[in-house]
């Protein structure tokens, strides 16, 4: 198992208490969390969000692309139903890292879409893995995912890992005049649903 449970806590949250679970991917030394609220034991389908890291948008508000707002969103639906798991995944920029999601901003700033950046820079449009999620959920024992998100791609790669998507609940959310590309390259180019 690449994935090595380390421990877990309380996190309270604006939004309730959470319980925090961090894990090590001992191949690359990338540290992960989970937050998960509720009962998890029964064979219910869990409320899930697996979100990638974005500090611009999760920590430093940006308004660039609509990654706060998806992570506040899903914390949000996962209280309100009082039961869910939230992955939090490092892989910053789509896997590229915070530097490179600097300079491809530059990039982007003279007229680049995101994913034109991306390969511009010798990326793929795309470089996240979902790998890792195997571990996770199988750490709470959850094997049939009721999943927010808008991309299809993650849908897959979690069926793929043995999981059964029995939901995907989109996530419409953090749209603003300064993401309308942003989003436009995510629908035409990466296949993003953006509606309900």
């Amino acid at each position: 198992m690449p994935l090595k449970f380390v421990e877990s806590c309380k996190l309270p949250t604006r939004w309730g208490e959470f319980r925090m679970h961090g894990f090590e991917d001992i191949q690359n030394d990338k540290e992960h969390i989970a937050l998960s609220m509720g009962d998890l034991s029964t064979d219910q389908p869990v409320l899930t969000r697996v979100h990638s890291e974005c500090l611009t948008g999760d920590a430093l508000f940006s308004a660039r692309c609509d990654c706060g707002a998806q992570l506040k969103f899903s914390l949000e639906a996962i209280a309100k139903e009082g039961r869910g798991i939230l992955c939090y995944l490092k892989q910053e920029g789509r896997g590229i890292g915070l530097l490179n999601k600097v300079r491809a901003y530059k990039l982007q700033d003279a007229g680049a879409d995101t994913v034109e950046a991306n390969e511009h820079l010798g990326f793929g449009a795309d470089l996240r893995d979902y790998s890792m999620c195997k571990d996770m959920f199988d750490h709470f024992g959850a094997k049939r995912l009721r999943l927010m998100t808008n991309n299809p791609d993650k849908v897959a790669a979690l069926e793929a890992l043995g999981f059964d998507v029995v939901e995907r609940i989109a996530i419409v959310t953090g749209q603003n005049r300064h993401n309308e590309k942003y989003l436009a390259t995510k629908a035409g180019k990466l296949g993003h649903i953006l509606q309900e």
